[in-house]
């Protein structure tokens, strides 16, 4: 792959490989075309999967590719547009996701879930433009260009460092949320309480759900709380299992690591949907009675299109959520990857590009 010869000079920060320590990197951007934005990158968090494939633990799925530089949830302010574009002016808040173009013409393009596009969306980072020789470089870095479709519009607001981990983090909860129905009425179980889950919370209890948290700490119960779970239940306590057996409409998973789908499952109500966002490393046991008993579903959840992303920007902004984030400076990259690592965060690293 060949980057740009010509366009926008840009400091970001790569790694070279699985084991290598991030260090500043200079590259090029395209130039600004006629409905491109070029955007100052303020802020960029730092999502879990940005690990999985700086060290290329995602072989199979999304092999690393080096240089990288990482980072999907980006904001910054618009400084130059094109020509053509009529979504952005200078000086507006923007934001990008996990994707920055799409083939735009196949049916997930034209259904508005271009995450889905059937040629391969093209990723922010680690990946190509669609012409499959351009590589993306993410938003660890002081610049982006995109084309206006695939940007949002953000909200002005104090919190604006709050408001990147949206971009994947809100988006990855809020789409299930939605699909499934959830409102007033609906009793909803958020398994496990980091950087996805602690928006899963919000967002459920914004719609208006009865929310409970599910967790093997104790001692996040008050955060559950804070957050506004009305509800915190111990994974690890058989007794505070077993009054749960069928509670749940929904049960949004969250967590990464090895954990049983059955037991979870044992938790959902009649026609109850288990709605999974978080990516275990290995393969999960499944008992197909787990799903036969009480009409249950097993749901998978990627993202969201543009459009529904701007829709979830546009909730949470009326309901003044953003998520609870620790800024930091680029060269405390790797302390960051680090301590996400050992879930000392609460509950999202987010990048200061302009430090």
């Amino acid at each position: 792959m060949t980057a740009p010869a010509q366009g926008i000079a840009t400091k970001g920060y790569a790694t070279n490989g699985p084991d290598a320590k991030f260090a500043s990197y200079n590259f090029v951007r395209r130039e600004v075309g006629p409905n491109d934005v070029l955007l100052e990158i303020l802020y960029c968090g730092i999502c879990h999967s940005d690990i999985h494939q700086a060290k290329n633990e995602w072989p199979d799925v999304m092999p690393a590719v080096y240089p990288m530089v990482p980072g999907h949830e980006i904001v910054g302010r618009v400084s130059q547009v094109g020509g053509e574009v009529t979504k952005f002016k200078e000086g507006d808040l923007a934001g990008i996701g996990c994707f920055v173009d799409s083939c735009r013409v196949c049916a997930p393009c034209t259904h508005g879930q271009e995450q889905f596009c059937i040629k391969g969306c093209a990723m922010t980072y680690n990946g190509t433009e669609m012409d499959r020789s351009t590589p993306t470089f993410g938003g660890y870095s002081d610049h982006y260009v995109v084309d206006e479709k695939y940007a949002l519009k953000v909200n002005a607001t104090d919190n604006v460092a709050g408001v990147a981990p949206l971009l994947c983090a809100g988006i990855t909860t809020y789409s299930p949320l939605k699909r499934w129905g959830v409102g007033p009425g609906k009793k909803v179980a958020v398994a496990g309480l980091g950087g996805l889950g602690h928006m899963g919370v919000k967002i459920a209890a914004a719609m208006g759900a009865d929310v409970t948290v599910l967790s093997t700490s104790p001692s996040k119960e008050p955060d559950a709380r804070k957050l506004g779970a009305h509800h915190f239940l111990n994974t690890k306590d058989p007794e505070a299992i077993a009054t749960a057996y069928g509670a749940f409409d929904l049960l949004l998973d969250t967590i990464s690591a090895q954990h049983d789908y059955n037991q979870y499952l044992s938790l959902l109500a009649l026609n109850g949907v288990m709605a999974v966002v978080g990516a275990p490393s290995e393969p999960v046991p499944l008992n197909a009675f787990s799903l036969i008993w009480g009409n249950h579903t097993l749901s998978g959840s990627a993202i969201g299109g543009i459009g529904e992303t701007q829709e979830m920007l546009d909730f949470c902004a009326k309901h003044g959520l953003t998520a609870d984030v620790e800024v930091i400076t680029p060269d405390r990259i790797e302390e960051a990857y680090d301590r996400t690592l050992r879930s000392d965060v609460r509950y999202r690293f987010v990048i200061n590009m302009q430090a």
